[in-house]
């Protein structure tokens, strides 16, 4: 009986102990209140890889309406425009075969953007990050062009999701402005 009300109360503790952590914390988006639209127009691509623009800007797009934090409207309407412009597509060699050390056998796709989000009204800058990458693996099966064409929708959401991540958590707490 003491052994189970000793193991009670040591629970209690833990518990309370890990939420004193999390003080501080909110749940959901830590935009401003008067940010609640945002119109996303097709990236910028200034990489090596053409029509990549359309994919990512597109996962950008469902990233926006999974998270829910912000409702994706034409540019008329939105609160929040944001730019992004695709800097470099990069492709990386992370497996060899034993029997041929030169021959990769798997490789990661890394796509790295920027990105500035601007209030509509008046051209202020919300946020802005001047390099944001997004990445999966894919193994090699013979046609590279074909690999990298496959990989594409993973990579895209993987930049997608780093894209919303930063914009809407990387707010301190209400009216402080974006945390540096």
């Amino acid at each position: 009986m003491q052994i189970n009300k000793f193991l009670v109360s040591l629970s209690c503790a833990v518990m309370m102990l890990n939420l004193s952590g999390c003080v501080g914390y909110q749940l959901g988006s830590m935009l401003p209140d008067d940010i609640r639209t945002v119109c996303i127009p097709t990236f910028v691509n200034k990489t090596d890889e053409a029509n990549i623009e359309i994919e990512t800007t597109q996962a950008a797009i469902r990233e926006f309406q999974k998270d829910g934090s912000l409702q994706v409207v034409s540019c008329d309407e939105a609160d929040v425009i944001l730019d992004v412009v695709l800097k470099v597509y990069d492709l990386e060699p992370i497996s060899y075969g034993k029997d041929r050390e030169t021959t990769a056998e798997e490789y990661r796709v890394w796509i790295t953007a920027s990105y500035v989000l601007r209030r509509r009204a008046d051209d202020t800058v919300v946020s802005e990050a001047p390099g944001v990458r997004g990445q999966s693996t894919f193994e090699f099966t013979g046609d590279l062009s074909l690999m990298k064409r496959t990989a594409l929708p993973a990579t895209a959401r993987d930049l997608a999701h780093e894209i919303v991540e930063r914009i809407v958590e990387a707010w301190g707490p209400a009216g402080s402005g974006p945390r540096s």
